[in-house]
């Protein structure tokens, strides 16, 4: 580098003297070759020379004139900043990742159509009337000889009925598959309100399976698709991100799910369909999505780690065997016991004849304070401690009976 420096100050130096032997060698003829001639080949050659070595060298050069490749320049990884420009991005590996997850997941997605009844009743008591009405929606199939996984509200109606109107449950169900216009009529295997979760069948061999990540390892700001038949346009994708994960939603009927949340659009007749990783393997079931104004990409789906157990009870029993302990309760929170004079707990209001608290023991009046161990305030506790238990099992809870502390040892029956 000291070596380039001294070339540079000659660089600079030889115009100087060449000027001056120049100015000093114009009065006389004999003079000239000496004082002008020999000095100003000498300075031509000794410029070339110098300005041969700093062009070979690749930090002078661009000293001299500059590199004028750092004003433009393209990249096949991440946007960076150079100089002030900002290279171009290639999206060719998210490409690549979206191609990818599609085509190996689309084969698994199935579109679903429910037929039903709705009766209406006249506002003025005047009557009523019936009318027929499709609804659509999505499903993943879980084995190759015909079992689909969807949503219970998919081929579950009658739960929007009001004193307006009735609607029956699925007269029937048909299926499409990926690239095949046929419709595939299915059989209702089992359906849960509770976790909004339902199996039906067709009768058809050499299904492409979907096959399931592990949706405890998700990761928020992972790639995340969306899959389905929304607005009954079959096999439409949709892309974004995981936005959060664990999200505590309840729903319009007061049930609460814990979901993964995206931005992938989800749409009416997503329900049922999948949302899957940058590998197209699934990591949960398109169920709900916010709408309203000023509201925009917010959706959520059940993790399918929460699925497997469900779906194998669905298939074998067609409902879910549920833990029971057969009380209804209330919360009492702070202000609520000390104006009743009780304590922060569940307070029990009724007991169901012949259930498992009946037979442990519990009675009207008794605020449960306590369940294996863990303090309890709300019957939303008490249940998620329950449902960690299957039929059969025991647990213990600490009551409070006018004002004594108690321990009761339950044994959980099953839901009816």
């Amino acid at each position: 580098m000291e070596e380039n420096q001294n070339n540079e100050s000659k660089f600079k130096a030889i115009p100087v003297t060449s000027k001056t032997s120049y100015n000093k060698s114009s009065n006389t003829k004999t003079g000239f070759g000496k004082s002008v001639l020999l000095p100003f080949v000498s300075g031509i050659v000794g410029c070339s020379v110098v300005i041969g070595t700093c062009f070979g060298v690749p930090s002078i050069k661009s000293k001299l004139i500059g590199n004028s490749t750092n004003n433009v320049s393209t990249s096949n990884n991440n946007s960076t900043e150079s100089n002030g420009y900002v290279e171009q991005i290639s999206l060719k590996n998210y490409s690549d990742t979206s191609v990818y997850a599609a085509n190996k997941i689309l084969p698994s997605i199935v579109g679903i159509k429910i037929e039903y009844t709705v009766n209406t009743n006249s506002f003025w008591g005047m009557g009523s009337s019936t009318s027929n009405a499709t609804a659509s929606g999505s499903g993943i199939i879980i084995s190759d000889d015909g079992y689909i996984l969807t949503n219970n509200h998919v081929v579950s109606s009658a739960t929007e009925s009001n004193s307006y109107y009735q609607i029956s449950e699925a007269k029937k169900v048909t299926v499409t598959l990926f690239n095949d216009t046929t419709e595939y009529e299915a059989k209702i295997i089992g359906k849960d309100e509770q976790t909004d979760l339902a199996v039906i069948k067709i009768e058809k061999t050499g299904l492409t399976k979907a096959e399931f990540a592990d949706s405890d390892s998700v990761k928020v700001g992972e790639f995340a698709m969306a899959v389905g038949n929304p607005v009954n346009m079959t096999s439409t994708v949709t892309s974004g991100i995981v936005s959060a994960v664990n999200r505590k939603i309840t729903d319009s009927d007061g049930k609460t799910f814990t979901c993964i949340q995206t931005n992938a659009a989800i749409n009416s007749g997503n329900s049922g369909g999948a949302l899957v990783n940058g590998e197209g393997n699934v990591i949960g079931i398109n169920t709900l999505k916010l709408s309203g104004t000023g509201i925009e990409g917010i959706g959520f789906a059940i993790p399918i780690n929460a699925t497997t157990d469900i779906t194998s009870q669905l298939i074998q029993y067609s409902k879910v065997k549920r833990p029971y302990i057969g009380i209804s309760g209330i919360d009492l929170d702070e202000a609520t016991a000390k104006r009743y004079n009780l304590v922060i707990g569940v307070y029990i209001k009724s007991v169901e004849d012949f259930s498992a608290a009946e037979k442990g023991g519990l009675k009207n009046g008794d605020v449960i304070v306590e369940a294996e161990g863990k303090s309890i305030t709300k019957m939303d506790e008490l249940n998620e401690i329950k449902n960690s238990h299957q039929i059969g099992d025991e647990i213990k809870l600490k009551i409070n009976r006018d004002g004594s502390e108690k321990e009761i040892t339950i044994k959980l029956g099953e839901q009816p």
